[in-house]
């Protein structure tokens, strides 16, 4: 079904691997497609809770594959979008969560493109970087968006504005990721993480809140947040997950949640004018 990525789905955990190793994963324009047609898999697939990410080979991905990329494009600027931000914009309005297990080099968009994935480990052979200055072009990705309030606009312009490769401890010191393992570890970690989320946890609340987080970064006050969290407590608390969770944990069991998030989201979900909550 795929030639430059590889899917599984396994323990409702989907497992899609960056596939060209020999060209150390670098990203293409099919590439692109096919990540978004998956994601678009996943969001609809009630058997999906959680996805990883990872690269085949030494390298998770060594940024654009610059024999098919160019730069100098021949369109008007304004009709003009950069593709590695269509990647990144489908991550951000993921219904599942999703995990980047980085294994090898990540740098320019294999870098960029794990910045709006909800949790990002790396190997202990891993490699970041935002090179873009050292290639005279500027950064991608909606990483101007992104980077900043990952790790801070100090430590997000130090990297961008040197372009510099950095090693898995430094992405861990200054918060980029949440955890260096060996490299022989990192799927286990990742899988055992993402295991946690399916085995335990409701579709919907994650689903309601990861989009909740990552919503409230660009609003202008907590009242947003406030009235939209409001919104949910009450609509949840009508609805099938919250019973089952409070029984369960009153009968000492694991829960069987049963609501999905591919048909049972709130009326009120997506929002888009999210200022009209402020007052």
């Amino acid at each position: 079904m795929y030639e430059t990525i590889r899917v599984e789905v396994s323990e409702r955990i989907m497992t899609i691997t960056l596939h060209r190793p020999e060209q150390l994963n670098a990203y293409t324009h099919q590439m692109q497609d096919e990540l978004i047609h998956a994601f678009d898999r996943a969001d609809e697939d009630d058997n999906v809770r959680v996805i990883i990410m990872t690269g085949s080979g030494r390298a998770y991905c060594a940024g654009a594959d610059l024999h098919e990329y160019s730069f100098d494009v021949d369109e008007p600027m304004e009709e003009h979008r950069d593709g590695g931000g269509v990647l990144t914009l489908r991550i951000f309005e993921l219904k599942k969560p999703i995990i980047a297990a980085i294994n090898g080099a990540a740098v320019g968009i294999g870098a960029t493109m794990v910045l709006p994935m909800d949790i990002r480990i790396a190997s202990d052979v891993a490699r970041i970087g935002f090179v873009f200055s050292r290639r005279g072009i500027t950064q991608e990705a909606g990483s101007g968006w992104f980077l900043p309030r990952v790790v801070g606009i100090n430590q997000a312009m130090e990297w961008i504005a040197t372009g510099r490769i950095f090693s898995a401890e430094e992405a861990l010191e200054k918060g980029l990721i949440s955890r260096v393992v060996p490299e022989g570890k990192l799927l286990d970690t990742a899988r055992n993480l993402a295991r946690e989320i399916a085995e335990n946890t409701s579709a919907m609340s994650v689903a309601l809140n990861r989009q909740l987080m990552w919503k409230m970064l660009g609003t202008s006050h907590p009242m947003i947040s406030h009235k939209i969290e409001s919104k949910f407590i009450y609509w949840m608390g009508k609805n099938a997950d919250v019973k089952e969770g409070m029984n369960a944990f009153l009968e000492k069991r694991k829960p069987n949640f049963t609501m999905n998030v591919s048909s049972d989201m709130p009326d009120f979900y997506p929002w888009k004018d999210m200022e009209k909550f402020k007052d």
